[in-house]
């Protein structure tokens, strides 16, 4: 149900007062978190923190609605653009990465913006990451065979077999993140959700998360029309122009994926614009499940004019810093 609700008198901010602060600009793909962060960000004179774990790859920015040339001319970006397709880099390499840029910012700035959808890579800021086992070199090897021979529908329903907790709320297009899930499961007997303590670690700095939100019906309406915009930029040729390379795991995402079935014939342009934005819906409702189970996040009403919204993140700032 929507129902945005900051309750400023309910933030649960650390115990002791922290003078540094990061804020999180969250919500589902497409519902508007690129502006107002920007705004914010210009706002509070402090650079932006990308968390999606797509935007961080080159060549794929009509797909993944990277930060445009003239976004990143208004404001400082990190984590846009800085790795090759073929790059393996994770969610653990990201919190290692944004905690050291951090320590760096938060010599200068009161206040660093971080936003973007990925789930994963911005409870790995804020919470870090469990120590999970190892998964023996067998185990490893005999999951790839299995899905270099399958595909990732079996993947997809080994998760949904051996964990269907996790399956509700993983990016059930990223076979990286699946393999990893049948892995643990298969390593250790034991759903990989079970084994995710959310242990909290410390850090030298105070968290603030806001979501947008939308009513659903609304929100679906400007994906579909975000779809289409993106095929007038040019979304099929910027995956034409990668499809030799549509193996790799930065390319296992929505927008590329049907893309490439649309360029191996299994069906016409239309189908495949249909299916993105499909998709990209079912990807915005699973993100939207895992942002609702999270208590610390205060929710915004997208609709509400950015002058309103930026007032609230400012009184939610000053109600945890006295």
């Amino acid at each position: 149900m929507y129902s945005p609700s900051p309750k400023i008198n309910n933030f649960r901010g650390p115990q002791k007062k922290m003078t540094k602060s990061l804020l999180l600009i969250l919500g589902p793909t497409g519902v508007g978190k690129t502006e107002l962060s920007l705004r914010v960000a210009e706002h509070y004179g402090c650079p932006i923190l990308n968390c999606d774990s797509r935007q961080v790859y080159r060549d794929i920015p009509i797909g993944t609605a990277a930060p445009t040339a003239e976004e990143q001319a208004r404001v400082k970006h990190y984590f846009v653009a800085t790795r090759e397709l073929d790059e393996d880099y994770n969610a653990g390499q990201y919190e290692r990465d944004a905690l050291a840029l951090l320590d760096e910012l938060f010599q200068t700035h009161e206040v660093v913006v971080m936003t973007g959808g990925s789930m994963l890579y911005a409870d790995a800021v804020c919470k870090g990451l469990d120590d999970l086992p190892n998964v023996p070199e067998t185990v490893r090897r005999q999951v790839q065979q299995t899905y270099e021979t399958n595909g990732i529908a079996w993947l997809q329903s080994e998760v949904q077999r051996l964990d269907p907790a996790y399956w509700q709320i993983v990016d059930q297009q990223n076979p990286a993140r699946l393999a990893h899930c049948v892995e643990l499961c298969l390593t250790t007997g034991q759903p990989y959700s079970s084994l995710r303590t959310n242990t909290v670690k410390k850090r030298p700095f105070a968290i603030l998360k806001v979501a947008l939100d939308r009513p659903r019906a609304q929100l679906y309406e400007r994906i579909d029309r975000r779809v289409e915009q993106m095929m007038a930029d040019g979304l099929e040729q910027e995956a034409r122009a990668v499809y030799h390379k549509r193996h790799l795991n930065s390319l296992q995402t929505v927008g590329y994926k049907e893309l490439f079935a649309y360029m191996d014939g299994e069906y016409d342009l239309k189908r495949a614009i249909e299916l993105i934005q499909q998709n990209s819906r079912h990807y915005a409702k699973r993100q939207l499940t895992w942002f609702r189970r999270d208590q610390e996040i205060h929710w915004l009403d997208a609709n509400e004019d950015y002058e309103t919204n930026i007032h609230l993140i400012d009184a939610l700032l000053h109600a945890h810093r006295v």
